[in-house]
């Protein structure tokens, strides 16, 4: 029963990343460089533990995280109950086809979807490190994007979204 909500409430942040991929195609045509990414060089002057994201052009905190110690580009999703990533990502991540048990349905933007649970051993932005977060792993064709979600960022000290800049503390 738990799981059956999470993969509820998990659609919402699943449908905004769909939306926000149209928005990003469109933006590159008008030759911005999307923002959000997050910034060594910004972050230098950011306390240890604090991570602070910039909002894109639609209004999407988007940044570079390592999952398991590897660069993962992906946006912040209150509305996803838990990390969401790719087969792809998961595979490069470490997580073979043993580890990846596809016998949950979820509902996605592009229909039905098979999905699989798995811990990741760390999530990190910039000085923030989080171990054994809790993730979904979907198909390909169902997540074309990583969602970094509840399972996250519930367990920062605190997050908090203000003038365009999503800061993050642990």
């Amino acid at each position: 029963m738990l799981m059956r909500s999470l993969m509820f409430v998990f659609l919402s942040g699943v449908v905004a990343l769909q939306m926000s991929s149209s928005f990003e195609s469109w933006q590159n045509t008008l030759g911005e460089e999307p923002a959000g990414k997050a910034d060594p060089v910004a972050n230098a002057a950011v306390p240890s533990g604090t991570s602070i994201l910039k909002a894109d052009a639609v209004g999407h905190y988007r940044g570079l995280f390592k999952l398991n110690g590897k660069p993962v580009e992906g946006m912040v999703d209150t509305g996803a109950s838990a990390v969401a990533i790719n087969e792809s990502t998961a595979r490069r991540l470490g997580y073979g086809a043993a580890a990846l048990d596809f016998r949950y349905t979820v509902n996605t933007a592009n229909g039905r979807s098979e999905a699989a649970v798995v811990k990741l051993k760390r999530v990190e932005v910039g000085s923030i490190k989080i171990e054994d977060v809790d993730a979904l792993v979907l198909r390909d064709d169902a997540l074309s994007d990583t969602l970094i979600g509840m399972s996250f960022l519930s367990r920062l000290s605190s997050y908090k979204a203000e003038r365009r800049s999503l800061t993050m503390v642990h």
